[in-house]
């Protein structure tokens, strides 16, 4: 299991002749390269940032010119952007975009360090659920991405979900669904104050990160019942030392709400929660149905 979490990629000058390893396996081939550099272009076309097309491998620097399959000349283009370069110079190419060839050249330099630490941790999970007894399943992205164009839905991650594996149903209910969508948020910042530009302080030291029982990113509900901002107010609050708070509402930002008015919801858990927009997109299998 070891083995099936580890990737292999550049290799020192003693080590070139032996095959870049993915999972455990040989990847000979530069269609076989797609998924780990997926995960390493953030399934982005390097040139333009699109995202959801098809992305061929690309060659920083063409094989026409010299160039190789290493790890570390390969990237990923759309095919306008793959026609459009041909085999120019990445640097005559990027002419006018000094700021993009940089950061393309420092990333192509970066192991798939990233994906290899998910991949590791993916099949450490496996191997833990398989202890509890229950029927696990997992499949591969190339599998949860044919399931979801053979049924004709939309590329959403809370759909990718469902169509994982060999156990995905012919007949996926997607219409409708209301998902319920959560991302990663964090708690904050160990940084003391801020700093300009040049690294110097440039405000005060960060005051207590609670106040009045209330901390930065709570969702709470503020019922105001004297000043001129009366009425009632759902979301997250900015919290003061003055005990004066802000509310993120869905309709903007409310200031200089006082603590009295304030009754918390939900504490802050380091996410974010939002009702996401149900699916209206039928497969064909329903629709015929």
């Amino acid at each position: 299991m070891e083995q099936a979490g580890r990737y292999e990629g550049e290799l020192d000058a003693r080590k070139r002749a032996r095959p870049v390893r993915w999972r455990g396996k040989a990847l000979s081939s530069l269609d076989g390269m797609l998924i780990p550099l997926s995960f390493k272009w953030d399934h982005a076309c390097s040139y333009c940032g699109t995202k959801s097309v098809p992305l061929q491998v690309e060659h920083i620097q063409a094989r026409a010119n010299g160039g190789t399959d290493r790890v570390s000349n390969l990237t990923l283009a759309c095919e306008p952007c793959n026609k459009a370069k041909g085999t120019q110079e990445i640097r005559v190419f990027l002419t006018d975009k000094p700021d993009l060839l940089a950061r393309i050249l420092a990333q192509a330099k970066a192991p798939l360090r990233d994906a290899a630490a998910v991949n590791t941790t993916r099949w450490a999970l496996y191997e833990r659920l398989l202890t509890l007894g229950l029927p696990i399943e997992c499949g591969s992205g190339g599998l949860t991405k044919y399931n979801r164009t053979q049924r004709n839905l939309p590329k959403q991650h809370w759909v990718d979900a469902a169509c994982v594996g060999k156990s995905t149903p012919l007949l996926l209910k997607v219409v409708g669904v209301v998902p319920l969508l959560i991302t990663a948020t964090g708690h904050g910042s160990r940084q003391k104050c801020n700093v300009n530009a040049i690294g110097f302080p440039c405000s005060r030291p960060k005051g207590a990160k609670k106040v009045k029982g209330f901390q930065t990113g709570d969702m709470i509900r503020a019922i105001v019942t004297t000043g001129g901002k009366q009425g009632i107010y759902v979301g997250r609050v900015v919290v003061r030392a003055s005990g004066s708070f802000d509310i993120r509402t869905r309709t903007g930002r409310v200031q200089g709400i006082s603590h009295r008015f304030c009754a918390p919801i939900h504490r802050c858990d380091g996410y974010s929660y939002e009702i996401g927009v149900p699916s209206a997109q039928e497969s064909p299998t329903q629709a015929a149905s």
